[in-house]
């Protein structure tokens, strides 16, 4: 059995340079299904999900291989539109093949997605959506079949502004025919990264960024080169390891833009940082503040993603802090080991509340999902003695290598299997 191994109490000093976007990355690769040709994708982090994202692809007729850290992925062989069962169990990001299947097969077969036990995140939005596209839809034995006589824009509305399901309206209105707007849609930089792949391959995609998406259909899309945006989350999780052991540490390949909640909440917490265009800079002493109320929103709001981790720093803060889980309710189940470290949470409903202790103390944890694993790393930094971190495979999902970046900033950690 695979676990990391963490000697906990040492601050963390030195440089760090941030991997390529996980949240970004997936669907780009979902994209490329919309293709027919070789993309090469640049920056594109070597993480399981990227892995289980090339099975899929690989198994629906596509041919894959690394050149260092780029990716080339080679379209034109593609021979299905039935996604394999297994692996769409292990991510849900595989969802948003649908959309991109839609618009280059114009069918898709695939089973409801797995990937991490945080809540219900049913794919209604999506399934709602494609239907109002001129996509017919059956159910049976778990399975999802669509199929459509041509892809028709629409004004799609969607009720919440979901990431995945606005990906997948994008994904399925480029080769559409006539135009598509999405009201409400999600503004992640990730959905911007995703825009811009797809208009840098001849879509024709307007109002990114904002809460109405236009999408013109075009004919086709042609082979292109991306280089991915670096992982604003996996930024914000070394952040928050400095802002909880102390140290000084530099970010580099990351900038301030899509952190900006992040970093405004470090501050509020003691923390002194400067930013560039491409780095960051992060300086903690001693305990952090304790903060009021924090609540998760969509961007450009507090981001869900960095609930767990901010919680495990607030373990050892100065007084009482209170978090709001508004997207996913299952984000406390990581609450129970955290606990473990002797931190004082009680939950109500989707209310954390946070009482600081003076000292955490290292233990035995279990991770259950990305996030959650990564706060439990974040924990056993900053509490004394050893720690030791089972199932680290779900941070593998996320991040590329997380000892070998901690230790680059003088932590006491390794991967042990």
């Amino acid at each position: 059995m695979a676990f990391i191994e963490i000697i906990g109490g040492k601050q963390l000093n030195g440089e760090v340079n941030i991997q390529g976007s996980k949240n970004a990355v997936l669907p780009i690769l979902a994209a490329t299904v919309l293709i027919n040709g070789i993309v090469k994708l640049n920056n594109c982090p070597k993480i399981l999900d990227v892995f289980h994202m090339i099975k899929i692809l690989e198994a629906i007729g596509c041919n894959i291989w690394w050149e260092k850290s780029s990716l080339i992925i080679d379209t034109t062989k593609l021979n299905t539109s039935t996604v394999p069962e297994d692996y769409v169990k292990m991510m849900r990001s595989s969802i948003i093949l649908m959309g991109a299947l839609l618009g280059r097969t114009h069918s898709v077969t695939i089973t409801y997605p797995g990937g991490c036990t945080i809540g219900a995140r049913p794919i209604d939005y999506h399934l709602s959506a494609f239907q109002d596209m001129n996509v017919s839809l059956e159910e049976e034995d778990g399975l999802i079949k669509c199929t459509t006589t041509g892809i028709k824009g629409n004004d799609i509305f969607l009720k919440f502004p979901s990431v995945g399901a606005t990906e997948n309206v994008i994904l399925t209105a480029v080769l559409a025919s006539g135009k598509t707007s999405i009201i409400n849609a999600a503004k992640e930089p990730e959905i911007t990264e995703l825009c811009k792949f797809l208009n840098a391959a001849g879509a024709k995609i307007t109002g990114v960024g904002t809460e109405t998406i236009e999408i013109i259909g075009v004919d086709f899309l042609r082979p292109t080169e991306y280089t991915a945006c670096s992982d604003r989350i996996v930024a914000g999780t070394y952040l928050a390891a400095v802002a909880g052991t102390g140290g000084e540490a530099v970010l580099t390949g990351i900038g301030k833009d899509s952190l900006n909640t992040v970093i405004k909440l470090l501050r509020e917490m003691g923390c002194s940082i400067l930013t560039g265009e491409d780095y960051i800079i992060i300086a903690s002493s001693g305990r952090p503040k304790p903060i009021p109320f924090i609540r998760t929103m969509p961007y450009p709001g507090f981001p869900t993603d960095m609930q767990s981790q901010i919680m495990s720093v607030l373990m050892m803060a100065t007084g009482t802090s209170k978090i709001v889980e508004e997207i996913f309710e299952g984000r406390y189940q990581n609450v129970k080991e955290q606990i473990k470290f002797g931190a004082d949470i009680r939950i109500s409903g989707r209310e954390a509340t946070i009482y600081g202790v003076p000292t955490l103390y290292g233990c035995e944890v279990f991770a259950s999902e990305l996030r959650g694993g990564a706060a439990l790393v974040i924990a056993g930094l900053m509490a004394k003695g050893k720690t030791t971190i089972y199932n680290p495979y779900f941070i593998e999902r996320g991040y590329e290598d997380i000892c070998r970046d901690l230790r680059g900033l003088g932590a006491d950690i390794k991967m042990i299997t």
